[in-house]
Formats: C-alpha cells, sequence, structure tokens
C-alpha cells in the first residue's frame, strides 16, 4: 500500500508516470535500452526532449521570444546564475525576502553584485509575502528578485509586480501549479523535485534578449546564452530527469491541463485550511491572505503534544508531515500530484487526534 506523502521534496508524482516508468525502465518501446543508457543526442531521446519543451510552452501558453532550458544544481545554483547572467557592471537588483530561500538567494546575489531588498517580512510571525505597496522598488534596476512560494513558510505570492524591470522569479515549489501570463516575467527557476518531477534537472524559463546581458568573462557554461543556442544541449541534459518530466505534462494535459490542476490545487488547500481554521486545536502559521496552496503549516497549540501527532500521522500511512528543521511544526506539501483522497484522510486522522487529546 502506498503511503500519502505528504514530502516537500522531493514530492510525490503521479502514480500512472510512476507506472510508466516502471514499464518502461528497462526495455524503453522496444529499443533493448533504459532511457538512462541512451545518447542524449540520439533519436529517441530528442523525441522525449522536444515533446518535453512543447508539453511546458503550451501548458502555460508561453509566448514567442521565449526559451525553455533544461539545466542543472537546482535553484541554489540558479540564486547565483541569474545575477552572473543579468546583474552587470554597476547596476543594482532588487530583491524581496520573506524567507529562508529568499534570504539564500540574496546572500548569492551579494557575492556579485549590487543589491537593494526591497521589502523584507521574512523573520515575522505569522508568516507572510510582502505586499506590493510596500515594496520600495529602484529606479532602473537590473531586474526585481521573489520567492514565489516560500516552501518552509507557507507563504505564497498571489499578485506579481508590474514594473519595467524585468521579474525573475524562484518557483521550484509551486511552478506549473497555476496559470501565469509568461510576458510579465524576464527569468523563471524551478528545481523539479517539488511540483514537476524527480531531483536532477532544474526548469529554467528565460526572455530571449536577457541572455544578451551576460557579460563576457562569464564562463560558457554558466551563461543562459549557451543554453538557448544548444537547446540546453551543449553539455550532456539529464536525460533521466527530463524524461519523467515529459511523462509528468503528459499526465498534466490529460487530466485538462492547468486551469483543472489549478482548481484541484485550490479545492485541496481548502479543505485543509478550513479544518484548521474550523478548530480551537490547531494554528495556521501563514498570514491568510499569503497562504500557499501547495505548503499548508500549522502548529498544535500546545505545542507538546507535535511529537504525538506525527508519530501517530506515520502509523496511519500519513507520511513526512514534520515541518522543517528550522521552524518545527506541521507541514503538508499538497503538489499537483497529491491525492484529494489524501488530504481527506489527512483531515479524518486530525479530527480524531483533536478529539482525543483536545
Amino acid at each position: 500500500m502506498r503511503a500519502y506523502n505528504f514530502s516537500a521534496g522531493p514530492a510525490i508524482l503521479p502514480i500512472d508516470v510512476l507506472e510508466e516508468v516502471q514499464s518502461e525502465l528497462v526495455d524503453y518501446q522496444n529499443t533493448g535500452m533504459s532511457i538512462m543508457e541512451m545518447s542524449h543526442r540520439g533519436k529517441e531521446y530528442s523525441e522525449i526532449h522536444e515533446e518535453t519543451i512543447s508539453n511546458i510552452k503550451e501548458l502555460l501558453n508561453i509566448p514567442e521570444g521565449y526559451s525553455v532550458l533544461f539545466m542543472t544544481g537546482g535553484a541554489s545554483s540558479q540564486f547565483a546564475l541569474a545575477p552572473m547572467n543579468l546583474l552587470c557592471n554597476d547596476e543594482i537588483a532588487d530583491y524581496t525576502n520573506s524567507g529562508a530561500w529568499s534570504k539564500k538567494a540574496i546572500k548569492e546575489a551579494k557575492l556579485i553584485g549590487n543589491v537593494n531588498v526591497i521589502a523584507d517580512c521574512a523573520d515575522e510571525i505569522p508568516t507572510r509575502v510582502p505586499s506590493i505597496d510596500e515594496c520600495n522598488f529602484t529606479n532602473n534596476a537590473s531586474y526585481i528578485h521573489l520567492t514565489s512560494n516560500e516552501t518552509i513558510s507557507g507563504a505564497q505570492w498571489k499578485l506579481f509586480p508590474e514594473n519595467t524591470a524585468p521579474l525573475v522569479a524562484d518557483m521550484s515549489s509551486d511552478f506549473l501549479s497555476k496559470p501565469l501570463d509568461i510576458s510579465n516575467f524576464g527569468l523563471i527557476y524551478a528545481g523539479a523535485q517539488k511540483n514537476l518531477g524527480p531531483a536532477g534537472v532544474t526548469l529554467v524559463i528565460i526572455r530571449d534578449e536577457l541572455a544578451d546581458k551576460c557579460p563576457e568573462h562569464i564562463p560558457t557554461i554558466f551563461r543562459y546564452k549557451t543554453y538557448i543556442e544548444n537547446n540546453s544541449l551543449f553539455n550532456t541534459v539529464p536525460t533521466f530527469p527530463v524524461y519523467v518530466l515529459c511523462l509528468v505534462t503528459r499526465w498534466m494535459k490529460k487530466i485538462g491541463g492547468i486551469n483543472e490542476i489549478q482548481k484541484i490545487n485550490e479545492d485541496k488547500a481548502n479543505k485543509l485550511y478550513k479544518a484548521i481554521d474550523s478548530s480551537d486545536f490547531y494554528v495556521g502559521t501563514a498570514v491568510k491572505e499569503c497562504r500557499s496552496t501547495m505548503n499548508v503549516t500549522w502548529r498544535i497549540k500546545n505545542q507538546e503534544l507535535e511529537s504525538l501527532f506525527l508519530e501517530e500521522a506515520s502509523q496511519h500511512n500519513l507520511k513526512t508531515l514534520k515541518g522543517h528543521r528550522s521552524v518545527g511544526g506541521i507541514r503538508a506539501s499538497i503538489y499537483n500530484a497529491f491525492p484529494e483522497l489524501g488530504v481527506d484522510a489527512l483531515i479524518a486522522f486530525m479530527k480524531n487526534f483533536e478529539s482525543k487529546n483536545g
């Protein structure tokens, strides 16, 4: 029996995808080889590569003038690569600080160039993301950076700044969870292991003209332009993670596309938040207007009971509900692939635990 896996990442994948991977793992489509054994320049992998790009463009209605890239190193590598490519000379980049991942991005950018933190609510409790009104934007900033969904704190941007500077977003934990107007962004990056596929591939969407900003001294392998010009095949692409990402995007299209996925995600999150808010036993940790649809965070008012909650939840096949080690508490990551039945099972357990311990 499969567990209900609430892990923040690496995270749950659609069961249909896992079963297809299983069936093709040793012998991919009667080639006598696993996809992991094939050349990244061969016909079979090339078809997967192109389909994955096409599916992502279709799901998000990505306009002309943007490229979809497959890179490595997770979002952590992009914390450095974005300013290396986009922050030139004496320019200033605007950063919002809404939590742990924003802090990491700011730290890396400061090693490379001038950074202006235009809003900072990272240490506030309850947690939130900045409002657009409180952002002190720099005139002629090189770009504006934000973390769209703080996985640890469970706070998420619902509206994005509209500014003349390109918007750069770390979307690792909510990419492809809802529609986006891509034309509002200059650069989006996302580690795959939260909401897209297995660890190993980092998805990047970039407005092509921004890649021309990269200073000449940046090594070739670290330039976005290199990946654009070589269709992400300058070096060996992580073929197996891209293959799984291809299957995930097929699954997304099959169940109705990005609008249907948004509806499902909102229904799941609303159910769980309603269970928290209707109780005097549990308390949410994020400001209601900023609550994440991907990572739901809460505490038990009597925090001494949280270890028992987690232990008993695991016994009921509700796994990896422990909050991040830096903040504690309880966190349910309910990404695209997480089934609504798992949310229902969690809510039933929460009510039963409260009745016994409240």
